[in-house]
This record gives structure tokens, sequence and C-alpha cells, in this order.
């Protein structure tokens, strides 16, 4: 099975970064003492919003073992606790007594690889210790012709073939709700105060081939994964060719991209 590419993932690192402050900015630090970031990826992002917030103990967890191994010598000021642990997202509440009593759970960028978001958020609220807070963003820009046309590349030969007959689902567009059923799962699970935000960042590339280099990092995952090593470069060259002949090959390039902040506190 094909790891993520930490490297590849990083050419974007100040576009995807700005989401993830946006969201940091959300929490209320005067009470964060404890926090867990899942689906930390290399931990940098990690170890930043927890020395902006001041916590005591910051545990990352992530699926990657390729991203985990970014993380040794990742270090906090102080005595701060600091430890990056490989999980699963979905389950990582029940795998462990000591997954609870968290003041934060964030999740960037990651809930959407996992399906079910109920009852995950579910999960991860029961990880909260008494008004602990909850900070999520999800990429919502499945409808993007970036993403639409990896689905329609999947379809062709040979890579139908090598899939087995059925392109992997599109996570993002798949697995994410729309905005108005995240609040009225953060009301039914109890929340106090709650944010549900959709916002689009107004992304300038160099051109329209750095759309290719962008969901090489992230969306196209879910083909490398089941595709041969040897269909990889043979998948992203199609794709493309596909994608710029659908956006155009033109040089800047705006490319939207939507993603969902949520932020809640429980009692």
């Amino acid at each position: 099975m094909s790891d993520w590419d930490p490297d590849q993932y990083r050419r974007f690192a100040a576009e995807r970064a700005q989401p993830f402050w946006d969201l940091v900015d959300l929490v209320d630090p005067t009470t964060v003492r404890r926090m867990v970031d899942l689906g930390c990826g290399d931990g940098a992002l990690s170890v930043d919003a927890a020395t902006r917030l001041g916590v005591s103990t910051l545990v990352g967890v992530d699926s990657s073992p390729a991203m985990l191994g970014r993380t040794d010598g990742l270090v906090l000021p102080g005595d701060t606790d600091v430890a990056f642990e490989r999980g699963d997202l979905a389950t990582w509440t029940t795998t462990s007594e000591s997954h609870r009593g968290w003041d934060l759970v964030l999740a960037n960028a990651s809930l959407q690889w996992v399906p079910e978001h109920g009852t995950v958020l579910r999960g991860w609220t029961d990880a909260l210790a008494p008004g602990g807070q909850l900070a999520v963003q999800v990429p919502a820009n499945g409808t993007h012709d970036s993403h639409v046309v990896a689905n329609e590349v999947g379809a062709t030969e040979p890579f139908l073939d090598a899939l087995g007959g059925q392109v992997p689902a599109d996570p993002s567009a798949y697995n994410v709700l729309a905005p108005e059923e995240y609040a009225r799962i953060l009301f039914e699970l109890g929340y106090e105060t709650q944010q549900v935000t959709l916002r689009v960042y107004a992304h300038v590339l160099d051109s329209s081939s750095d759309v290719v280099e962008w969901v090489r990092g992230t969306n196209l995952n879910r083909f490398f994964e089941r595709l041969p090593a040897d269909l990889h470069e043979p998948f992203v060259d199609a794709y493309r060719v596909a994608l710029l002949r659908r956006i155009g090959d033109v040089a800047p390039y705006f490319y939207p991209f939507k993603r969902i902040l949520i932020w809640a506190r429980h009692p």
C-alpha cells in the first residue's frame, strides 16, 4: 500500500497552513492544557499550535508512518509533554482508556478521510473533559474540476481494471457533510456554543499545472493506495492532460478551495 509523501504534501505548506491557523484562532486558549491533534501529519503545525495555546500536553495522532517519521526531534519549550503515535482517527477513542479528558480535540483536514462523521464526532466528544473544545476543518472541494477529473481518469483504462472495476470514492465529496449537518450534529451532541463556517480560500498558483502537484499530495492518494506502483506516474500524466484540457493551461491560476471550519465547546 502506498504511503503519503511528506515532501509532496509540503509543496504548498503556506496555503495548507492558512486554514489551520484560522481554525486555531477559534479556540479559547485560556482553558486548554491537554491537546490532541488527530491527523497531525509531520507534527510541525501541531507543535506550533501547542506553543501558541500554551498547552502542557500534546499528543499527535496520524495513520501515515512516513508523516510520523518526520516528528522525530520535535519538542516544545519548558516541561510540555509531547508524543506522536500511529492511530486510526475513526476508532481512536475506543482503543485506550487514556484517550479521555482532553481540553481540545483538534482535527485539521483529516476527518474527511473517514466515513460516518456523526459517529466519529460522538467519539471525539466523549474524549473531551468538561468544558472541552472541538476544532475541526474539512475540505469540501469535491465538486471542483481538480477532483472531478481524477474520478473521470480513474474510470478509464488501464486504471479502472487495476482498480478492480471501481473508482475509489472521493472523501471530499462522499464523506463530507453539508455545513448545516455538522451544526445539527453538534447540537445533538450537547455542545453549548458552536461555529460552523464554509470558507472559500482564494489561492493564486503560479500556473494551472500546479493544481496537479497540489492534488497529487492529497486527493490522488486514494488512487495510489490501490494502483500498482508502475501505474502511479501514468495516472498522474493522464490526469494532467485531462485536467489542463478542462481548466486550461494558464498562468497564474486562481484555485478556489472550499473548506468547512467547525468549532464548539462542550458544557
